[in-house]
């Protein structure tokens, strides 16, 4: 039996594979799990609950909170926010575990439950495990547990301050105002579509245009935010603005474009986060967390800045967890989940975007020139499909051809063979000084992979 949770939470298409039933038993189940750990201290339990701008999280919002409130939790409902403002209210307000609905960056149809622990965190996968394991017990109609009555139910509160407590708090950890710098948003008509104009805004910036901020519940991620950049390009160019800043559905990852419409990705912005919290002094350790397919250029440029790099599994909890566990101030991904653990618990686009205006108007250097503190070296990938992936490490035929590559590539360039987690795939990742040598290399190992592997 597949596992409910992924590495982000619970997901589905909203009403088949996710559906209000489902939202309710988890909710419960977690309510009971979460108390049996001793998660509540004797005390009556609160959760923050919220949502991305999708049509379904307007119904599984209600389930999640019905079943909360059924097991004894009161609810304080934010609303519409991003996943890290539920997980800052969380902390904030001292709850004792938080809930968002939300699928970042996928489709309208899909939605998403994931569940936070006290102070704004990711549950551990033994807790995560746990609650399934509650859920597949007992399911929806369980008559086992005794049932809270009367004044014992949850309550549920709106909580409208959530918004402007939330913004609040963005603008405060910025080590210096905005002032002066041009900014276009793209908020994905999303969770961060009101969130993150106000913040800039508040921060000192000139917000000279906004796209992806008018949500209708229908068109979140629709030809907009981070995984569809060329709006966002042309509005840069259009408006003559210094930043742009493109989040995903629940705003928990960033991107950003120049003044010449360039795209900066994720291992840009860490590279020149990294280098501005150095010279701040609040690089704790003096070093940044990305994962195994961040850019060898990123790598490269750590190493010329004087910075130690440490390197994980693909995945943004993989890089908190490395995080917590030694104390490091800065990490994050390619693809924009950037954590700014001093300030946030999770990936927080906003933040990121606000940092790197923070940044811009420190320097008084355009982006594109920040960006240069690294080069990307050109990258490409080809999933080779329908191969037994769990014999990449153990095929001699095949470590040899990979052997070969890296000795061609030198230290100028890199090979990674990953096992997809999901499906029968390995990918094949090459980086070389040249497009030409690393989409050659990559071909030629994509064959080896078929040919061993098939």
């Amino acid at each position: 039996m597949a596992r409910l949770f992924g590495t982000d939470g619970v997901r589905g298409v909203a009403n088949v594979g996710l559906t209000a039933e489902l939202a309710l038993g988890l909710s419960v189940a977690a309510a009971h799990v979460l108390g049996d750990a001793n998660a509540f201290e004797g005390h009556r339990p609160v959760a923050v609950v919220g949502r991305d701008p999708r049509a379904s999280g307007e119904f599984l919002e209600a389930a999640v909170i019905a079943g909360l409130a059924s097991a004894g939790v009161d609810v304080l409902r934010v609303g519409v926010l991003p996943t890290p403002a539920v997980a800052y209210l969380t902390g904030a307000l001292g709850a004792d575990f938080g809930v968002m609905l939300s699928a970042s960056h996928n489709a309208m149809p899909d939605n998403g439950i994931k569940f936070l622990a006290r102070g704004g965190h990711k549950l551990d996968d033994a807790i995560e495990d746990a609650i399934e394991a509650h859920y597949r017990r007992y399911g929806v109609g369980d008559e086992t547990w005794e049932r809270p009555t009367g004044a014992a139910v949850g309550r549920v509160r709106q909580y409208n301050e959530g918004f402007d407590r939330y913004v609040a708090h963005l603008v405060a950890v910025l080590p210096n105002r905005l002032d002066g710098v041009k900014v276009v948003i793209d908020g994905a008509h999303g969770a961060a579509a009101r969130v993150a104009p106000e913040a800039f805004a508040r921060a000192g910036a000139e917000v000279v245009y906004t796209l992806g901020t008018e949500p209708t519940g229908l068109n979140i991620n629709d030809g907009v935010g981070s995984t569809h950049l060329d709006k966002l390009r042309a509005a840069m160019l259009e408006h003559k603005a210094d930043l742009g800043i493109a989040l995903d559905g629940d705003a928990d990852r960033c991107l950003a474009a120049d003044a010449d419409g360039n795209e900066v990705d994720g291992d840009q912005i860490l590279a020149i986060l990294a280098v501005a919290m150095k010279e701040a002094g609040t690089l704790r350790r003096n070093t940044a967390v990305a994962t195994v397919m961040s850019n060898l250029g990123f790598k490269l440029a750590m190493e010329r800045e004087g910075v130690e790099l440490v390197q994980t599994a693909v995945g943004d909890r993989y890089v908190l967890e490395e995080m917590k566990q030694h104390g490091f101030a800065l990490g994050g991904e390619q693809s924009g989940h950037v954590i700014l653990l001093d300030h946030a618990t999770t990936g927080d686009g906003t933040l990121t975007g606000l940092m790197l205006g923070a940044r811009l108007a420190a320097t008084k250097q355009p982006l594109a020139d920040l960006a240069t503190v690294m080069t990307r070296l050109p990258q490409v990938l080809i999933n080779v499909k329908g191969v037994d992936k769990d014999r990449v490490e153990s095929c001699v035929e095949l470590q040899a051809a990979v052997s070969a590559a890296e000795a061609e590539l030198g230290t100028t360039g890199r090979v990674l063979l990953r096992k997809s987690g999901t499906e029968p795939l390995v990918r094949v990742m090459v980086e070389a000084v040249g497009h030409d040598q690393a989409l050659e290399v990559c071909e030629r190992l994509a064959e080896s992979v078929r040919l061993h592997l098939g």
